[in-house]
């Protein structure tokens, strides 16, 4: 019997809470989304594992079809990032359509994959292919990438090509930037305003942090270009900062928050170092203390070269140049474990990662067929 639609299988995953995120109060369990994942690839004929993380209530999906070496890896995240249902038009967590659209929290990112990855594999059976289809399903991409490196840890799963299906518009994609989540503490002295011996303010310390920051990414952008992306150069993002408490009183402590969003020529330890070397030149004494610290782990850079086969393949399947974008993917986790990647998806970023997210139900119609032509490539027309 055939799986439901696949906007069906849509519905079902949008109507699963799984947001994840750094702060407790917001994160939430992916668990109902991987159960029903699992329950449809075993109807599909999938051999299925479920791979629980160290937080219990999270878990990733590995479930194939087929066996032998190699093979392709269709892979997708299960959560969504925090929402705000007073900002929708409709109920972010049911899958409502309107002139074609489907509007849902994770519709385009990146629930919809699934009903595309399941129905293109569904058109096989195990015995007529020649390597494995893989379907992953992964935890925490929008926060710790927790699902991606347990992956990566257990060396798991071990096929030739691997695309993950983040919103593209269908357009394939070989390279991305990668991202640093950073904190700077500086911690002085507080004291009366009316005497700035009483203190040592952290915030005209900060003031030294910033520049030098300043003066970093002022070296990146001048040594780091590729003009594939549509910001040529690294970007390094001053995000918060908070400091005191009155004014007249000399701050204490100051606490400043940004990212850097690194190119493929740069390596995320290097530029860690190099950020550190020069904020802590900036202090010759120990008038203040300056601690660097991760938020969480960073993502490093992705590329795939232009004429690798999967990037190839895609390209004439969808009549479409493979290119860069600037958000960050699993990609280079899969990368790294010596899958050939790229991603390829329905659904626009443009509309991820905010109120009324939407794909399209023709968007998932063309998922399925480009998927289903990758499976007969790499699984089945093989020598």
């Amino acid at each position: 019997m055939p799986l439901p639609d696949a906007v069906e299988l849509v519905r079902a995953l949008v109507a699963e809470p799984s947001v994840s995120s750094p702060d407790p109060s917001h994160d939430q369990s992916n668990l109902g989304v991987i159960n029903a994942l699992a329950e449809w690839a075993e109807h599909v004929g999938f051999s299925v594992e479920v791979m629980p993380l160290a937080d219990p209530e999270k878990a990733n999906l590995i479930a194939t079809l087929g066996d032998g070496p190699g093979g392709l890896v269709l892979s997708g995240h299960t959560d969504t990032v925090p929402f705000d249902a007073a900002r929708w038009a409709t109920d972010p967590l049911e899958l409502v359509e309107k002139d074609g659209r489907l509007f849902g929290i994770g519709s385009a990112d990146m629930k919809g994959f699934f009903g595309a990855a399941l129905h293109a594999a569904q058109r096989f059976a195990a015995g007529e292919l020649k390597r494995p289809v893989v379907l992953l399903a992964t935890a925490d991409e929008e926060s710790t990438m927790a699902g991606a490196r347990a992956l990566v840890d257990a060396g798991r799963p071990t096929a030739t090509h691997c695309v993950i299906g983040e919103p593209t518009g269908l357009s394939p994609v070989h390279m991305h930037k990668g991202v640093l989540m950073e904190q700077i503490v500086v911690n002085g002295r507080s004291g009366h305003s009316s005497d700035p011996s009483l203190g040592e303010s952290a915030l005209e310390a900060m003031h030294e942090v910033i520049s030098a920051l300043l003066s970093v990414r002022a070296e990146l952008q001048a040594s780091h270009r590729n003009d594939a992306f549509e910001v040529a150069v690294p970007t390094l993002n001053l995000g918060r900062i908070e400091g005191g408490d009155s004014p007249n009183r000399i701050c204490g402590s100051c606490a400043l928050t940004y990212d850097v969003r690194p190119l493929p020529s740069m390596a995320l330890e290097a530029t860690r170092a190099q950020i550190r070397d020069a904020v802590l030149g900036r202090f010759d004494s120990a008038a203040v203390d300056i601690a660097l610290s991760t938020l969480v782990p960073g993502v490093p850079p992705f590329e795939t070269a232009v004429d690798a086969a999967l990037v190839r393949a895609t390209e004439d399947l969808t009549g479409k140049p493979s290119r860069a974008v600037m958000f960050c993917t699993e990609g280079p986790f899969f990368q790294n474990m010596g899958m050939e990647t790229i991603v390829c998806g329905a659904g626009s970023i443009d509309v991820a990662h905010q109120p009324n997210e939407y794909t399209t139900r023709a968007g998932i119609a063309a998922a399925t067929e480009l998927y289903a032509s990758l499976i007969q490539r790499f699984c089945v027309e093989v020598s």
